[in-house]
């Protein structure tokens, strides 16, 4: 299994953060991409990375809910990062909608730009979408047929937006433990979506699967996401396992 999306950088990990990364090992876990959120968790995550090399990746990115009135000098960051070094992605970003629409224009300009500086440097980028579904698909509109390729992050959507997503070309679906949540309906569209579109991820400490909603997420959990794919699948938790860490794979060149 790779888990394609984990913040196990965060505070909310600094007391027990090694054995949160042995625990993740011993569930089978293979890979873990960190993506970044802004100039605060940078150095965090680069640690971490630093301390498991081959084993965490780190992806560079602004956070939309990070796209603040200064949102062009955290811009400049991103992109002297990608002139420093080479990353696994970029990411997270996007537009969300959910907490503040103060910045959209803003959020969309940051977003087409970090799209420019991934069709440059040739990597996939990891998109946010919270509320902001038909904005982000009109922001992607002109790089159509241009070679961009990704994942939609913690993907919650209809069918008819997998279909839609499926269709752009070069896009993955994430799908974490929201897909546990029994009033989600996510497990009823993903059963109508081919397996060959689909990533594995946790966005710990976020969206813990059930059994242990309400607690803290980690990368270990991604077997549960697992679990639940076999079930809505009808197939074994191998199956799910071989081919979402086939997808993972090819989309970051791990």
């Amino acid at each position: 299994m790779i888990d394609t999306h984990s913040h196990i950088y965060s505070e909310d990990f600094d007391t027990d953060r090694s054995e949160t990364v042995q625990r993740a090992k011993e569930a089978g876990v293979q890979h873990i991409i960190l993506p970044n959120c802004d100039r605060d968790t940078l150095a965090p995550m680069l640690a971490l990375e630093a301390e498991y090399p081959g084993y965490c990746h780190a992806a560079i990115g602004l956070h939309p809910t990070s796209v603040k009135e200064d949102y062009e000098a955290e811009l400049e960051l991103v992109k002297s990062e990608m002139k420093r070094r080479s990353w696994i992605a970029i990411g997270e970003i996007g537009i969300d909608l959910y907490w503040d629409k103060t910045f959209l224009k803003e959020q969309i300009a940051a977003f087409q730009q970090q799209i420019n500086w991934a069709l440059e440097y040739k990597l996939p980028v990891i998109i946010h979408v919270r509320d902001s579904y038909r904005e982000t698909m009109n922001a992607l509109a002109p790089y159509k047929n241009k070679g961009l390729t990704g994942v939609f992050h913690s993907f919650t959507g209809t069918i008819e937006e997998a279909q839609e997503i499926i269709a752009f070309g070069g896009f993955k679906l994430g799908i974490n433990g929201i897909v546990t949540f029994k009033n989600s309906g996510l497990a009823a569209v993903v059963k109508q979506i081919e397996l060959e579109h689909i990533l594995l991820e946790t966005d710990s400490p976020y969206l813990t699967p059930a059994p242990h909603r309400g607690k803290r997420n980690e990368s270990a959990y991604v077997s549960l996401v697992r679990d639940k794919l076999a079930e809505v699948y009808n197939c074994s938790a191998e199956q799910i396992d071989s081919q979402t860490t086939q997808n993972a794979l090819a989309l970051f060149d791990i």
